[in-house]
């Protein structure tokens, strides 16, 4: 039997069991295709993330090699894993120990996660913040149509138009006018996957301000709940700021995964210049809770 062991945390938390949950296989090296999409059957999480381990050298050139992988399919970039991976390879590789940067080598490019020793932690959590590639805007969508795919109505969703937005993963994002809309949000399934075959959009990210500099969201996918998109964060503050709903530069607070009682929170910012948007960050705390391992044939 081969045995490989596994790291679970919760991610964009400081507190044990709430959060999202990640595993992260810290050798997955000698793992195949196949064995790696079984295994992310196996920890039936919202992804797993498999370590490849390469010469220093191209380490520290080129980053850490990290695949992502959800219970169906490999991911090019997801949020959540990055900043869970980053936080798990600095606290078990004696190489990374309290490392201040950590670069990840992804299906969709480099990306760091920047760690600051003593800020924004709790006991064992680390606070991370990933710097997102910049965003790419797509197609924007018919409200109505939106609404029909999210069990909503037309009038709940606020202006400007839902829009594509990928930083590496493409969500339409769609504001609503309260987090009363927010609450009532039932997306229908095979609505959504018909939809997303004939748009630029995979997935559905939706969002309501709460408070002041405090927005909530919410993203429903394969039949559950995520809770936490960090991937979709950082889609969700690049149309923020590009449509002036949030200035250019300033921190906002998102919470999500309240409506499942898996609390999360996310910290965003983005730059707004010159027409473009730039400099997108998400951030938030990671905390472990369990390791074991997977025994294989």
């Amino acid at each position: 039997m081969r045995a490989f062991e596994y790291h679970l945390c919760d991610v964009f938390t400081s507190r044990p069991l709430e959060g999202n949950q990640l595993a992260v296989f810290p050798d997955a090296a000698s793992l195949t295709d196949s064995e790696m999409q079984a295994i992310a059957r196996e920890m039936n999480l919202s992804e797993t993330t498999f370590v490849h381990r390469r010469e220093t050298e191209v380490e520290q050139t080129r980053g850490i090699r990290v695949r992502i992988f959800t219970t169906q399919e490999e991911l090019p970039f997801a949020g959540h894993p990055t900043l869970g991976t980053a936080a798990t390879i600095r606290r078990i590789f004696s190489e990374y120990a309290g490392a201040e940067k950590i670069m990840l080598d992804l299906n969709a490019g480099q990306i760091e996660v920047a760690f600051r020793a003593n800020g924004e932690a709790e006991g064992s959590a680390a606070f991370g913040q990933m710097k997102q590639l910049d965003p790419v805007f797509g197609s924007t969508h018919n409200p109505a149509a939106i609404a029909g795919v999210l069990g909503l109505r037309a009038e709940d969703i606020a202006g400007p138009a839902p829009q594509t937005v990928s930083t590496g993963m493409a969500f339409c994002i769609t504001v609503l006018r309260s987090v009363e809309a927010l609450g009532r949000l039932k997306l229908d399934t095979a609505r959504s996957v018909s939809y997303a075959a004939g748009s630029d959009a995979k997935f559905f990210y939706t969002l309501a301000p709460e408070d002041s500099g405090v927005w909530r969201a919410r993203m429903q996918f394969y039949n559950g709940e995520d809770p936490a998109t960090g991937s979709a964060a950082g889609c969700a503050i690049s149309y923020l700021v590009r449509h002036g709903l949030c200035a250019s530069g300033e921190r906002l607070h998102l919470r999500q995964g309240i409506e499942i009682g898996r609390p999360s929170d996310l910290y965003l910012s983005a730059v707004f210049r010159n027409g473009e948007v730039s400099e997108v960050r998400v951030g938030g705390s990671t905390v472990p809770v369990a390791k074991g391992h997977i025994f294989l044939e």
